[in-house]
Protein backbone atom coordinates (compact mmCIF):
# COMPACT_ATOMS: atom_id res chain seq x y z
CA UNK A 1 0.00 0.00 0.00
CA UNK A 2 1.46 3.32 -1.07
CA UNK A 3 1.18 6.36 1.12
CA UNK A 4 0.68 9.68 -0.51
CA UNK A 5 1.63 12.83 1.25
CA UNK A 6 -0.99 15.52 1.42
CA UNK A 7 -0.09 19.16 1.67
CA UNK A 8 -2.46 21.13 3.84
CA UNK A 9 -2.38 24.87 4.01
CA UNK A 10 -3.33 26.35 7.33
CA UNK A 11 -4.42 29.97 7.12
CA UNK A 12 -2.56 32.37 9.36
CA UNK A 13 -4.86 33.96 11.90
CA UNK A 14 -3.99 37.42 13.13
CA UNK A 15 -4.89 37.88 16.78
CA UNK A 16 -4.91 41.52 17.88
CA UNK A 17 -2.65 42.83 20.62
CA UNK A 18 -4.82 43.16 23.70
CA UNK A 19 -4.95 45.64 26.58
CA UNK A 20 -5.25 43.16 29.43
CA UNK A 21 -5.98 45.74 32.15
CA UNK A 22 -8.79 47.29 30.09
CA UNK A 23 -10.26 43.88 29.30
CA UNK A 24 -10.23 42.88 32.97
CA UNK A 25 -11.77 46.21 33.98
CA UNK A 26 -14.56 45.71 31.45
CA UNK A 27 -15.52 42.47 33.21
CA UNK A 28 -15.74 44.16 36.60
CA UNK A 29 -13.57 41.48 38.19
CA UNK A 30 -10.65 41.96 40.55
CA UNK A 31 -7.20 40.86 39.42
CA UNK A 32 -7.43 37.72 41.54
CA UNK A 33 -10.89 36.77 40.32
CA UNK A 34 -10.07 37.46 36.66
CA UNK A 35 -6.83 35.46 36.86
CA UNK A 36 -8.70 32.51 38.38
CA UNK A 37 -11.47 32.76 35.78
CA UNK A 38 -9.05 32.48 32.85
CA UNK A 39 -6.82 29.91 34.54
CA UNK A 40 -3.58 31.84 35.01
CA UNK A 41 -1.63 32.75 38.15
CA UNK A 42 -2.25 36.27 39.44
CA UNK A 43 1.44 37.05 38.90
CA UNK A 44 1.08 36.25 35.21
CA UNK A 45 -1.90 38.58 34.95
CA UNK A 46 0.05 41.33 36.71
CA UNK A 47 2.96 40.89 34.29
CA UNK A 48 0.55 41.23 31.36
CA UNK A 49 -1.17 44.28 32.82
CA UNK A 50 2.13 46.04 33.56
CA UNK A 51 3.59 45.25 30.13
CA UNK A 52 6.41 43.07 31.42
CA UNK A 53 5.09 40.17 29.34
CA UNK A 54 2.45 39.64 26.68
CA UNK A 55 -0.13 36.88 26.54
CA UNK A 56 0.48 34.40 23.74
CA UNK A 57 -1.29 31.50 22.11
CA UNK A 58 -4.58 30.42 23.64
CA UNK A 59 -4.45 33.11 26.33
CA UNK A 60 -4.17 35.83 23.70
CA UNK A 61 -7.12 34.39 21.77
CA UNK A 62 -9.23 34.05 24.93
CA UNK A 63 -8.49 37.65 25.94
CA UNK A 64 -9.37 38.89 22.44
CA UNK A 65 -12.71 37.06 22.73
CA UNK A 66 -13.38 38.56 26.17
CA UNK A 67 -12.51 42.01 24.78
CA UNK A 68 -15.31 41.63 22.23
CA UNK A 69 -17.78 40.23 24.75
CA UNK A 70 -16.83 40.97 28.40
CA UNK A 71 -19.84 39.06 29.71
CA UNK A 72 -18.32 35.88 28.24
CA UNK A 73 -16.43 35.22 31.48
CA UNK A 74 -19.49 35.26 33.71
CA UNK A 75 -21.62 33.39 31.16
CA UNK A 76 -19.13 30.54 30.93
CA UNK A 77 -18.58 30.32 34.69
CA UNK A 78 -22.25 29.89 35.57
Amino acid sequence: MERKSVVTRVPKVEVPVVDVAAIRASTGLSQSAFARSIGVPKGTLLNWEHGRRRPTGPAQVLLAMIAKKPSLVSELLR
